[in-house]
């Protein structure tokens, strides 16, 4: 599980979609969320957008591995969709929060790699949030006032990249999946392909 983070505005999205776009065996989670669709959205790919009611019935009936309040909407990840693909032998990349992180690494740290994505300055991320024109003027001041805060917890992830260029960072974050897919514990079935080498096959 490929958990990515940054304050909003910094390029996690953007990344992910990149990534996904490149690598085959990589497949997104899709979270549930009580924000209304933004446009050119799409229901089941960008989101499952649900009303609080039904979030909270999934939330009761642990449905969620993990969930958060965002800017006052409810997010979370259904646990269904992401076991199958764990099942399928696929990674998937998660685009969520600091919160949502620290509840994936509580239900599956072994499983676990976390990369946080930092603006190259404050002034980037304020043009970067402008410059996506998705959200009126009090919900982006709203998103640089929260930025310290999400910023501060860089120190609880894994991998730290700082996204001065999409392309360098992608390649960055294709090196640690590369890097993460090649450790020992993961490479399944591997004690048996030694074994073989050791007997002369």
């Amino acid at each position: 599980m490929l958990v990515l983070s940054s304050p909003s505005g910094a390029g996690k999205t953007t990344i992910s979609r990149l990534l996904l776009a490149r690598d085959q065996s990589l497949t997104m989670s899709v979270s549930a969320t009580t924000r209304p669709m933004r446009p050119g959205e799409v229901e089941g790919r960008d989101y499952y957008f649900v009303d609080p009611t039904e979030f909270n019935l999934m939330v009761n009936r642990q449905e969620l591995l993990e969930h958060a309040k965002v800017f006052d909407n409810y997010y979370g990840t259904p646990r269904g969709p992401v076991e199958a693909a764990l099942r399928a032998g696929k990674d998937i990349v998660f685009d969520i929060d600091w919160q949502g992180a620290q509840q994936l690494a509580q239900e599956a740290r072994q499983d676990l790699v976390s990369v946080f994505i930092l603006p190259p300055s404050t002034e980037e991320l304020d043009r970067r949030l402008h410059a996506r024109a998705q959200d009126p003027a009090e919900i982006v001041a709203k998103r640089m006032a929260r930025a310290p805060d999400e910023m501060s917890h860089w120190a609880e992830y894994d991998f730290i990249i700082v996204n001065n260029d999409v392309e360098e960072s992608v390649a960055q974050v294709q090196a640690i999946v590369a890097a993460e897919r090649l450790r020992r514990q993961r490479q399944v079935g591997l004690s048996e392909f030694v074994k073989h080498l050791q007997e002369g096959y």
